[in-house]
């Protein structure tokens, strides 16, 4: 469902800017905000499914990011330790809103443009046809509000590993989990986004999404 682009192959090879991030060099530390500042967006929002909230954990992220980042001993690991700072965030801001019984999962329409689409959604001769645009918009709307019906231990891992790419290992040092446990819940959180899907009638056809 992920397919490397010329982004992630930029963040993988950006260790001197990691170091100089380091050492307290604010340009460098501007540019990895640019390189993941979308990507780490994109999972706050499919984790909450709201844009305002998804603004707000991502700003706190970085300025997380901005205060330890001196403290980060091994910069091979900076991706899943920057994963790990956005996802207790995550965890954190729903706990406020169990608190306080006020879940909202609405996706203001002004923002649409910077939702993030389906991993997997396939390039066609339709893609610029304005009907099938909005269609598509409408379902990876629909889509993440079926996300957020997975528990938080399921919902967590399946957005990393199915829509963010990362590794089981990754996944694992991230939540402080053993693999076999990671893998467990990901293919239990599968099975329930099936169930899902079955009961609100969405397919692969309609969907071009493939679990």
């Amino acid at each position: 469902m992920y397919a490397e682009t010329l982004l992630d192959i930029a963040m993988v090879h950006a260790d001197k800017l990691i170091m100089s991030a380091k050492n307290g060099d604010d340009k460098a530390f501007n540019k990895l905000v640019s390189l993941w500042y979308k990507r780490i967006f994109n999972y706050a929002n499919k984790y909450f499914n709201n844009y305002d909230l998804a603004t707000e954990v991502t700003q706190r992220t970085f300025i997380a990011m901005y205060k330890s980042i001196g403290q980060l001993d091994d910069t091979d690991k900076f991706k899943p330790w920057l994963y790990r700072i956005v996802t207790n965030f995550c965890h954190e801001e729903e706990r406020k809103l169990n608190r306080n019984r006020v879940v909202s999962f609405t996706v203001s329409s002004k923002h649409d443009g910077e939702t993030s689409q389906i991993a997997n959604t396939k390039a066609t001769a339709h893609e610029f046809d304005p009907e099938r645009s909005y269609q598509q918009k409408e379902m990876t709307v629909l889509i993440m509000q079926c996300l957020s019906e997975l528990v938080n231990e399921q919902r967590t891992i399946v957005i990393m590993k199915e829509y963010e790419g990362l590794k089981f290992w990754e996944i694992a040092e991230i939540l402080n989990l053993s693999e076999n446990t990671v893998k467990t819940r990901l293919y239990a959180g599968l099975n329930q986004l099936r169930l899902i899907f079955t009961e609100r009638n969405i397919t692969k056809e309609t969907v071009y999404y493939e679990l």
